[in-house]
């Protein structure tokens, strides 16, 4: 049942996303023609699009009113489209398919695949206890099968092949739920209890760096790598202050692990051989979006607008629960990811042609590398 549900899903998707690309494609500052020949996602929940639907696991969001703004549950957890559906448009290319999908086949596999997993994490214990997800290792080995097996008899020899996947975006986005679903769960995890915060983000972005050294050794050469949220500032936690106010130790432990990120980027632009890497900031936008709501076009920056309990943080969007109406007017759409409005505002800062929040360049001036 659970199989057939999720072919279900990938159609529907197939149907209805057509529409909503020529939204997409009118955005201003995207680009007419592909900036790169396609583009590699690995990351969780915040830019999954489908593959953990194919999973025996409780981090899904194949049921209504996920996707109410798409034309239905597609397995992203968003009322619409995510960051890097928008940043894929801004970029010239089609919405990227996930790696589990019946659609991650032959000639359409070409423009990228997205391997991203809900509750996955740099670290492959990390969300266990929800069930299967793809860890960010698990997500290598992926698309080593797409490099070395499925890519191959695409192209007339292994030169045209290796400058396909030099010339081709490399998206990382993963690092939060090593957090959320891990370091923060004293009861389920021991993490805590051997590393102080320091030495945890330490871990993180040593056990990250070996993994962006195989992606290199497979031939990625263009990466982009995310900077976690504010989780400190999620309705999930949110919903435990007495204050209201975002949790700071939360904040700082994110800070932590940021801050390595800039310093690990810098480093591999100058270490890594024929590579370039980009830092997408999107720290400070959401938590200046959280704190100037207005100023993004937004009135409520704080409650879930499909949740339940104090803040809608207590227990996330359940299955057939009415959202809210005003959808584009909330910042957070569940317990812990932004609404589609959230994520369009995102995407245009790091991949339009007007990006701000990126360095040493923008995700667009990579793509054209």
């Amino acid at each position: 049942m659970e199989k057939w549900r999720a072919i279900f899903t990938t159609i529907f998707l197939g149907m209805f996303l057509p529409e909503f690309s020529v939204v997409v494609n009118a955005l201003d500052g995207a680009a007419t023609y592909p900036l790169a020949p396609a583009m590699f996602i690995f990351g969780d929940s915040l830019i999954d699009n489908g593959n953990n639907n194919y999973m025996v696991t409780s981090a899904k969001a194949n049921y209504f009113p996920y996707g109410i703004d798409a034309g239905g549950p597609t397995g992203r957890f968003s009322n619409g489209l995510t960051v890097v559906d928008y940043g894929a448009r801004y970029l010239g290319l089609p919405f990227i398919p996930p790696y589990f999908s019946i659609t991650s086949f032959g000639k359409h596999i070409l423009r990228g695949i997205n391997y991203a997993s809900a509750a996955a994490g740099i670290l492959d214990e990390t969300g266990r206890h929800y069930g299967q997800r793809t860890s960010l290792n698990g997500q290598i080995l992926q698309f080593e099968t797409t490099a070395r097996l499925k890519l191959p008899v695409l192209f007339l020899d292994q030169g045209e092949l290796s400058q396909y996947l030099a010339k081709s975006v490399y998206l990382i986005n993963i690092g939060g739920n090593d957090y959320l679903n891990n370091y923060l769960m004293p009861n389920r995890y021991e993490s805590s209890r051997i590393y102080s915060p320091e030495a945890f983000a330490d871990h993180l972005m040593n056990t990250l760096a070996t993994q962006i050294s195989n992606l290199h050794m497979l031939g990625a050469r263009k990466f982009v790598l995310v900077a976690s949220g504010p989780l400190g500032c999620i309705p999930t936690y949110l919903s435990k202050s007495s204050d209201n106010r975002c949790v700071d130790r939360i904040n700082n432990l994110i800070s932590m692990f940021n801050s390595r990120l800039v310093y690990l980027t810098s480093t591999l632009n100058s270490t890594l051989p024929d590579s370039f890497f980009v830092y997408q900031n999107i720290y400070d936008l959401f938590y200046d979006m959280i704190h100037n709501p207005t100023e993004y076009g937004f009135y409520d920056s704080t409650t879930a607008c499909c949740g339940n309990g104090k803040d809608g943080g207590e227990v996330t969007c359940l299955p057939l629960q009415q959202p809210c109406k005003d959808r584009d007017q909330f910042v957070f759409w569940d317990s812990f990811h932004p609404t589609q409005a959230a994520n369009a505002i995102i995407a245009r800062r790091g991949y339009s042609l007007y990006a701000t929040d990126c360095t040493p360049i923008s995700i667009y001036q990579l793509a054209q590398l």
